[in-house]
């Protein structure tokens, strides 16, 4: 009779090196959304992968940064968390990051007990010489910690089969954690929110999209069609008028395109509805920040 394997594979690292596309590479499905802006994880995002032998449970962080305000001090928050629970830590650098960064967060990582993957990514931006000298780099930081540095580039999927190998290899013989039907932990309105959140990140600029949050105030499922009404939260009137646009033209591209992608994402029919308010320094604000469900709970 075989054993049954099972654990935690936490994906950390600093902002913009693919940890997301990574996520959803190893999950197959979309669970987390990319752009090319820094910081758009906010959340810790759950991936189940379940086979007959295993069941892996794959967590996507935000990007490791010196908060300026309280929400990335949250956000800082979730990605020292999955320090500490991780089965195989994958630490997801880049060829084009310093590896002196972040140095605090790199000596915590330094003293884990679980095996490291160190990967390389975006190798298709530099050279083999550089690209050696890079690995020499981490493992003087890293080693004897992380078990190997693997170059890959999660754009073109290299080296990310010889992930999945290593991360099947190091997971520890144990039973399930989630039902062997379930996808993820997070409810359907945590993706609503994420993918209309994707939408502001892509199409406004400069601070609007770190200023915005979305929250899912009515979610109606129906055998043909889902309801749906969500509030977009900004910091001051100025972006609120920045993301209506001239006579509703943005929000209303904004509606449409997350439209789409929900109707993917469920497999029917959408009405979305959204609205714009303001919660001034929602950012600072306790009572706000555990609101829009920046707790570690």
């Amino acid at each position: 009779m075989k054993t049954f394997k099972s654990g935690f594979v936490n994906l950390v690292g600093n902002p913009n090196v693919g940890k997301s596309t990574l996520m959803n590479y190893f999950v197959g499905d979309r669970v987390s959304i990319i752009t090319n802006k820094a910081q758009t994880t906010r959340h810790r995002i759950i991936g189940i992968v379940n086979t007959p032998e295993m069941q892996i449970v794959y967590n996507d962080t935000p990007g490791v940064v010196k908060p300026a305000y309280k929400m990335q001090e949250r956000m800082l928050g979730f990605s020292k968390s999955a320090l500490g629970d991780a089965d195989v830590l994958l630490y997801v650098t880049d060829v084009l990051e310093d590896p002196e960064s972040n140095a605090s967060f790199l000596e915590v990582v330094r003293e884990l007990e679980c095996p490291v993957l160190v990967l390389i990514n975006k190798v298709d931006l530099t050279t083999p010489d550089a690209l050696m000298d890079l690995k020499q780099r981490w493992e003087q930081i890293l080693l004897p910690n992380a078990m190997e540095i693997i170059p890959i580039s999660a754009l073109h999927n290299a080296g990310l089969g010889y992930v999945q190998q290593q991360i099947e290899e190091l997971l520890p013989v144990s039973p399930p954690y989630f039902e062997q039907d379930a996808f993820t932990d997070r409810p359907a309105r945590f993706f609503v929110s994420e993918i209309v959140r994707e939408k502001i990140f892509l199409y406004y600029q400069e601070e609007v999209p770190y200023s915005s949050e979305v929250v899912v105030e009515e979610f109606k499922e129906g055998d043909s069609l889902l309801r749906i009404r969500a509030t977009i939260y900004v910091e001051r009137e100025s972006q609120k008028g920045i993301i209506i646009g001239a006579k509703g033209a943005a929000i209303k591209k904004v509606g449409t395109k997350a439209r789409q992608d929900l109707e993917r994402f469920f497999g029917k029919k959408v009405f979305l509805e959204l609205e714009v308010k303001v919660e001034k320094n929602w950012r600072e604000e306790e009572r706000a920040l555990r609101h829009f469900g920046y707790t570690q709970d």
